[in-house]
């Protein structure tokens, strides 16, 4: 599956990147990362319900790890939003 990832989507996971493959009925992630002493392969299933993805862009979905974790908890990601944190003003 790395080698797979590598060769048809770009990143490499020996590199620090995490690949997500997902199942055509959407209840099931397969996780492959590297762990720093070799490859690791999560796998879950969801029972009764689907993972909610992200949209495709070019073929690859992109996520950032508040967002995966999510994904991975079962949640609905794309109703979660960072609090705004206001801008610190000047001194004079």
């Amino acid at each position: 599956m790395a080698l797979l990832a590598k060769e048809t989507l770009g990143p490499d996971p020996m590199k620090g990147v995490a690949v997500v493959f997902r199942a055509k009925r959407a209840d099931r992630v397969k996780i492959v990362v590297w762990d720093g002493t070799g490859l690791v392969m999560y796998w879950k299933r969801l029972d009764g319900s689907g993972f909610k993805w992200p949209p495709i862009v070019a073929g690859v979905m992109r996520m950032n790890a508040a967002q995966l974790s999510a994904l991975l908890a079962g949640m609905d990601w794309t109703r979660m939003h960072a609090p705004r944190i206001p801008q610190p003003k000047a001194l004079a």
